[in-house]
């Protein structure tokens, strides 16, 4: 693939504004065992809100507040003044940190040594946590993942992908292969390769014609015989048959049916089915994925993350950039209240010191 023509500095600032604003849009419902797609939606009805094109409303319900997260005051339409602090925006920092710190040959080793020194233990989660405990008590890689760790095949991995995207426009393999060396300190079989999945979706999408064709693309990452890629490739065919988006959701809900709602298979799925039906519109796209459900935050930030690279940054609509205040809060030591300009920065100048 060529990047000629391309805007690569748009593009990753797409990516981040993307991702942050993807984030903030689904974090008020980040609750997948209890805020369901119906769920959802009724809430968005009772405020008016569907179609929805902005931010989630505040709620009008009595009550309904104390089933939001704690931070859905700093997330709702008219309350958001920069973005709020949260792990899916976190890893991104951590990975330019990582790439700036060892370059783009650092080892499994070094992703864990930086957590150590950057990441507050109680601000991971998960698979995540499990690692950072077994780190912290001298375990080294692959044991860090399958020690003691239940979550092996959950999201994490797929949420800490986005940088080496943004950091290999056009070069899909080589994004999943630097995925790779950091997912598999805390993840196994299908987590990882939700990393590699999302790393090459993001890299394919500086460079593909249509979401469809990075959907594709980045299949070709993956094993084909994977349930990750088979639920993908479940996606696309019922999207082939002009399903509608609910009802292609429900349908792959009943086949991924007991996988719990942060496990990568049924979340890609979601993320999956609100590419296809966004259709390279931005806001159509990241709306449709929250209102898919499950892990609403980390899909609205990965949708986020491929629709603002797909668009670039000057075609994000303002409701979702201006909020945000070019401003991030990040648990990341030495990160809090960096520019989103700065980051995309320096992203940029990783992606063009080793194009």
């Amino acid at each position: 693939m060529t990047l000629v023509g391309v805007d690569v500095a748009d593009r990753v600032l797409g990516g981040w504004l993307g991702r942050i604003a993807g984030n903030m849009l689904g974090k008020p419902v980040e609750q997948g065992d209890h805020w369901t797609r119906d769920r959802i939606d009724r809430y968005l009805r009772q405020a008016d809100a569907l179609p929805l094109t902005d931010y989630l409303p505040e709620p009008v319900e009595p009550g309904v507040e104390l089933e939001l997260r704690p931070e859905w005051r700093e997330c709702v339409r008219g309350r958001i003044h920069g973005s709020c602090r949260d792990d899916d925006v976190d890893y991104a920092i951590l990975g330019l940190d990582l790439l700036e710190t060892y370059g783009f040959g650092f080892s499994t080793e070094q992703v864990g040594e930086l957590w150590l020194l950057r990441l507050p233990y109680l601000q991971t989660f998960t698979a995540e946590r499990a690692a950072y405990r077994n780190l912290a008590d001298g375990l080294k890689p692959p044991l860090t993942a399958t020690y003691d760790n239940p979550y092996q095949e959950w999201i994490g991995a797929l949420i800490r992908a986005d940088i080496y995207g943004w950091t290999s426009p056009g070069e899909p393999r080589r994004a999943a292969s630097l995925a790779r060396r950091d997912a598999v300190l805390s993840h196994t079989g299908n987590g990882v390769y939700g990393a590699l999945w999302a790393a090459a979706l993001i890299s394919a999408a500086f460079t593909a014609p249509t979401v469809r064709h990075a959907v594709d693309e980045a299949l070709a990452v993956i094993p084909a015989s994977c349930r990750l890629a088979r639920t993908v490739r479940r996606v696309v065919s019922l999207h082939d048959t002009r399903m509608t988006w609910e009802d292609t959701l429900t349908t792959v809900a009943g086949e991924t049916a007991g996988l719990g709602w942060i496990h990568t298979i049924p979340n890609a799925a979601v993320l999956t089915a609100g590419l296809l039906y966004g259709d390279g519109d931005f806001t159509r796209t990241i709306t449709l994925t929250v209102r898919g459900g499950l892990d609403t935050d980390s899909n609205g930030a990965t949708a986020g993350s491929v629709a603002g690279v797909l668009t670039g940054a000057d075609a994000i609509p303002a409701q979702w950039k201006d909020p945000l205040e070019d401003t991030v809060r990040s648990a990341v030591f030495g990160f809090d209240g960096v520019r989103i300009s700065e980051l995309a920065e320096r992203t940029v100048r990783l992606a063009q010191a080793e194009g």
